[in-house]
């Protein structure tokens, strides 16, 4: 296979585009706008209202959620909700276009066939799963007491969207360059990479718990929680799974626990891959990918200490940069190969 710098940059065209995603959603919820358009139109959908009527369907539609009769607003609050969200849903029809237009170029000149084809339809498909899943995420803003995006809903979205962002970057660096580049002893290196990358999956899942359930009102003291280092009210909760839900001190200790394993682990892989002989691009992958951790439990510390739901946003976006440079340097350590060691010279004959 080929290198294709064309298919390559397009499909990081479109992990950027998630990171994106990511922003408008971020600030949407942060702001308490996720229940605030209670309609799903895909296709005309980026057409705002043009009239007071149009407004007026919308509020009242909005006036029958529970965040709005727990706390209501005016028309003017409710507009300063709509825009947000709004842009978000239009980025994500932009992303559709910017998926299907040249992936149906691409299709027509054989430019993208066979495998790779079913492989970037396939990833196609995930994203409207992950829109249609976001959709009726929104719809539970319409039951009674839901104030917003529960965590069952957000952090499953949250955690699909990284998934999707993972296998365009994946895909797309290996279009840019198909055959690894062999790298001698670098394998244990590679399934330190490989952990480090799992690793900050996993502790964005519970930091996307966090911030669905509120946890971050609770024990803000740093390292200890209120003077503990088990809280109370850990899995206190019956059935034990409700506490990965419903318990704010299981949830937070959890996202601290991963948090910290997971900081260590790729600052010490960050540190080894910099110790490493390895071509300058991956070696400076590793540099980023250190900068980027030690800037993520910083931010973290911050949030917690402050109770900083917009601090926590910066956060959030932080995370999802740290992952991508894990995923970089994941890749660029596919060749890698045990050490080979210098074949002895024969001594001469006597």
């Amino acid at each position: 296979m080929k290198p294709d710098k064309v298919l390559g940059n397009w499909t990081l065209l479109l992990a950027a585009m998630v990171f994106g995603m990511v922003v408008g959603g971020g600030h949407a919820r942060t702001i308490g706008a996720g229940f605030s358009i209670q309609v799903w139109r895909p296709i005309t959908g980026f057409i705002p209202p043009l009239n007071g009527g149009g407004w007026s369907h919308l509020f009242a539609l909005f006036q029958q959620t529970a965040q709005y009769q727990a706390h209501p607003i005016d028309m003017a609050q409710f507009k300063a909700l709509f825009w947000p969200m709004f842009l978000d849903r239009c980025w994500g029809r932009l992303m559709a276009l910017v998926f299907l237009l040249p992936f149906g170029w691409f299709v027509y000149t054989g430019r993208l066939r066979g495998r790779r084809a079913l492989w970037m339809g396939f990833i196609f498909l995930l994203g409207a799963g992950q829109a249609t899943f976001g959709w009726y995420m929104v719809q539970t803003g319409l039951r009674p007491g839901v104030l917003s995006p529960p965590p069952l809903w957000g952090a499953p979205h949250f955690l699909s969207a990284m998934f999707i962002f993972a296998l365009l970057v994946l895909t797309g660096l290996t279009f840019r360059q198909p055959e690894p580049t062999p790298i001698n002893g670098a394998v244990t290196l590679r399934g330190f990479a490989t952990a480090s990358a799992v690793l900050i999956y996993i502790t964005m899942g519970f930091g996307a718990l966090v911030a669905t359930s509120g946890a971050i009102s609770v024990f803000n003291t740093f390292p200890t929680m209120d003077g503990r280092w088990i809280p109370q009210g850990f899995l206190a909760l019956h059935p034990w799974a409700e506490n990965f839900i419903a318990s704010k001190a299981t949830i937070q200790f959890f996202h601290r626990l991963f948090a910290t394993i997971t900081a260590l682990l790729v600052l010490g892989t960050a540190v080894a891959g910099l110790r490493t002989k390895l071509p300058p691009a991956v070696r400076d992958g590793f540099l980023l990918l250190g900068g980027l951790v030690a800037l993520q439990y910083l931010l973290g510390m911050t949030t917690l200490v402050l109770d900083a739901p917009e601090l926590g946003y910066v956060h959030e976006l932080n995370a999802v940069l740290l992952f991508a440079a894990a995923l970089t340097v994941r890749h660029g350590l596919r060749g890698a190969v045990a050490a080979k060691l210098p074949h002895a010279t024969p001594a001469p004959a006597e």
